[in-house]
């Protein structure tokens, strides 16, 4: 057998083999271990801050921390110093979401919302994961549709928050999940397939992703709980 390849033979749907580049395989353990490490670090500062019922930066201050560390990431995503970047964007957005999880504690039925939101991100992700790495099919075509559909979702995200329209935020809270899951299959399928080299990359798209999924699940099911 060529060295270059390793053959993965997962058939939980009866499909044929997959066949992973070492590269590829190595990117791929090295974004999980890193992205389950920052899981983890942001799930620290986020009770960190709810434990202190520190208060949210605002809109202004969060976009400003996220863009900028994100731009410092991608300069530095080929050295060591990209690695500790990821880390301070994890903390920091875990930071963001401590006072929001201590809104929603605070609401009746808080904490099995709360509980809900994490158990079916960590359901979605997992089962979308599973299907990338069996899956055969090249899924590089939806790409530049998640892409504009994130860019115009975000636009209307800032639109709901400056105007003050619930039925917007919700809509796009709803549109967030199809979008986030849809990324995570995208992000894994392209580290499967060799289209994502960098795994401090691969993982801050993952890491966004889960991140977005679970806020906007939580937002449908605070809405849902609270009616």
């Amino acid at each position: 057998m060529n060295d270059r390849y390793q053959t993965l033979r997962n058939r939980p749907f009866g499909g044929a083999a997959t066949v992973m580049d070492v590269s590829a395989h190595r990117v791929l353990r090295n974004t999980y271990m890193l992205l389950a490490l920052t899981l983890g670090f942001s799930a620290i500062t986020a009770g960190v801050s709810a434990a202190l019922r520190l208060p949210h930066p605002g809109i202004l201050i969060t976009l400003v921390g996220y863009f900028g560390l994100l731009f410092l990431v991608n300069k530095y995503r080929d050295r060591g110093l990209g690695v500790a970047l990821v880390f301070a964007l994890t903390g920091f957005m875990g930071y963001t979401l401590g006072p929001v999880i201590s809104h929603y504690l605070n609401m009746p039925n808080g904490t099995q919302t709360v509980m809900m939101a994490m158990g079916g991100t960590a359901a979605i992700f997992l089962g979308l994961s599973a299907y990338a790495l069996v899956s055969k099919r090249d899924l590089s075509f939806m790409g530049g549709f998640l892409t504009v559909g994130v860019l115009v979702a975000f636009l209307a995200g800032l639109a709901a928050i400056f105007l003050q329209i619930p039925a917007l935020s919700l809509t796009v809270s709803a549109v967030f999940v199809l979008l986030m899951s849809g990324m995570i299959l995208y992000e894994t399928n392209q580290i499967v397939r060799g289209g994502e080299t960098n795994y401090v990359m691969a993982t801050l798209s993952l890491f966004v992703s889960v991140f977005n999924l679970f806020t906007s699940l939580l937002h449908l099911l605070g809405f849902a709980n609270n009616d």
